[in-house]
């Protein structure tokens, strides 16, 4: 593919859902230069599910393979074992290979939905570091001072704090630096979390004579009450993978302040549009919840197609402005008479396990045949007529005795 160099096109991917650039005139030379760059991403598998957070930076990858560029999409199998230490007062509980290998399962294909795959090159960084012997690992921590590990504003936190900081959580920054020097990456992507670590990546490869990497750091997006960023483990988040209605419903639960930095980070729009949507909001000229229908129907049509977001929006506008039961509601058989609600919830994937199913529950965002359900321990009785199981707004599903 032939490498782009129009400037107008380099200064969108060098700013738009950019927090910074280091060193940006360095980088602008080498993408006006024409010189195919190794532009490096790397993510640790330490879940199975892709959300609109982690979009954010495979998106601004995306623009680098967009300028012809070689994309390196990077799965940190064996960094998950030891788990980075960024933003933790506490040290990770270590993955095994079988739960690491069965969130890596789905990576690449989740990370297709953005990315051409056919022109990514899929790394794992067990290649090369299951490969260093102790001495070679002993070498490659000389490269580092223990000054410069201490830079991190995490690890003197939990050293003042006299909380626990192991060996391994330390070198979690070398680790993933070195896999910059065995790709030989011209530009790493990461999260404003990870500066730290990338800028370990640039060290690194100057020690072992390399050209040192450029850095992009994206901002974090938070996740769907604000405050905190989107993270599965907090239950905010939007998986690339959630099905249209569940997107676009998640989309309008946002708090207004959120609107703009989701169309900005989430979307195609232009920055210009993006200017005028905010011009509006901020001058009172349009209904927020407007905003937020454009907003959701952007999203879900980047993901899913435009018909399927025409569809998604259909149905919110059924199911929750009008609350009407949707006209296609899928049938699930299921062999016995009297369910566990909790166990039902998990059976027709309502809920992803039995502890969120317990949550719904007892915030009352379960309803059988449109009667609150607050009983983890409730027994529903089916009938070859089915019971409409509905959660929150938008989830229903009718259950029939099989």
């Amino acid at each position: 593919m032939k490498i782009i160099t129009d400037k107008q096109k380099i200064e969108e991917v060098l700013s738009r859902g950019v927090d910074e650039v280091l060193v940006k005139e360095n980088l602008r030379k080498r993408l006006e230069s024409g010189k195919k760059l190794r532009v490096k991403f790397g993510i640790d598998p330490t879940g199975s599910v892709l959300h609109l957070g982690h979009a954010v930076p495979l998106r601004k990858l995306k623009g680098f393979q967009d300028l012809g560029h070689q994309v390196i999409f990077l799965i940190g199998d064996f960094t998950a074992k030891i788990g980075d230490p960024t933003g933790r007062s506490q040290t990770r509980k270590p993955m095994t290979a079988k739960e690491i290998k069965a969130n890596m399962k789905s990576y690449a294909k989740q990370a297709g939905l953005i990315l051409d795959m056919k022109k990514v090159e899929i790394r794992h960084n067990s290649e090369w570091l299951d490969k260093l012997d102790f001495q070679e690992s002993i070498m490659l921590a000389s490269k580092i001072t223990y000054a410069q590990m201490m830079q991190r504003a995490d690890f003197k936190e939990r050293i003042k704090n006299d909380q626990d900081l192991s060996l391994q959580e330390f070198l979690y920054p070398m680790m993933q630096g070195y896999d910059s020097v065995a790709l030989k990456a011209d530009v790493e992507l990461g999260g404003t979390d990870q500066k730290f670590n990338l800028l370990m990546g640039r060290q690194l490869q100057k020690r072992y004579g390399q050209e040192p990497q450029d850095i992009v750091t994206c901002p974090l997006l938070e996740g769907l009450s604000g405050g905190d960023k989107m993270s599965k483990s907090l239950d905010n988040y939007i998986a690339l993978t959630e099905k249209p209605e569940e997107m676009y419903g998640k989309i309008m639960s946002l708090t207004d302040n959120l609107i703009i930095r989701y169309f900005s980070l989430c979307t195609d729009l232009a920055v210009e549009e993006i200017g005028k949507i905010e011009r509006e909001l901020a001058g009172s000229q349009v209904n927020p919840r407007n905003l937020k229908m454009r907003l959701a129907f952007e999203v879900v049509k980047i993901y899913h197609g435009e018909r399927k977001a025409v569809a998604a929006q259909e149905y919110f506008i059924k199911t929750v402005q009008k609350k009407e039961t949707p006209d296609k509601i899928s049938n699930i058989q299921y062999p016995i008479s009297n369910a566990n609600i909790v166990e039902l919830l998990v059976e027709t994937k309502l809920a992803e396990s039995k502890s969120e199913a317990k949550r719904l529950i007892e915030q009352g965002g379960i309803k059988i045949d449109g009667v609150a359900i607050k009983d983890i321990n409730a027994s529903i009785e089916l009938t070859e007529a089915g019971v409409l199981v509905q959660r929150g707004k938008r989830g229903f599903v009718r259950v029939i005795k099989k």
